[in-house]
């Protein structure tokens, strides 16, 4: 029997695909805009937690590929920063931000764990993701039409035997 093994475990489901999001908002955020969602949601920012890994700064290794076949290779490194927390309830957020912040990176911990809480989920949800879901869409839209006021549609002409003549 040649049966193919699929670890379940591996497999998105919808409480990750949940958390993956939130994870990519609160990092693609601009450390100002997380910082002022965070300083306005009023009561999040009082919920203790215990720092488990305090906000650290690193290097990671870039990986590139040349075409969508060819090999890959190192492109060079990127400043990250880390930072892990555990709220009182049990609940552990972690966060990976690209750059030096360490202050981004801390909230983004605190507000992942916030996120996973029964207790806290919603009002993180709206205090913090909503927000800088829609910084993050006006950005894009901004970008879009910046790029869609510069293209040129290119088309060509078909001569017909009537032009020939």
């Amino acid at each position: 029997m040649n049966e193919k093994f699929v670890e379940t475990d591996t497999l998105p489901n919808d409480a990750n695909a949940a958390r993956q999001s939130w994870m990519k908002i609160l990092a693609c955020s601009d450390p100002v805009n997380v910082e002022s969602a965070w300083n306005s949601a009023l009561g999040l920012n009082e919920v203790p937690c215990e720092i488990i890994r305090k906000p650290e700064r690193g290097l990671v290794m870039v990986r590139g590929r040349a075409g969508s076949a060819g090999g890959q290779f190192n492109l060079g490194e990127m400043t990250v920063t880390r930072c892990a927390v555990r709220l009182a309830e049990g609940e552990t957020g972690v966060s990976y931000i690209a750059g030096r912040n360490l202050e981004h990176a801390l909230i983004a911990a605190k507000a992942d764990a916030l996120l996973q809480s029964e207790t806290h989920h919603d009002k993180a949800f709206a205090a913090l993701i909503e927000p800088l879901q829609k910084q993050i869409d006006d950005r894009e839209a901004e970008r879009a039409s910046k790029v869609a006021a510069t293209r040129v549609n290119f088309f060509t002409m078909v001569r017909t035997r009537e032009d020939k003549k």
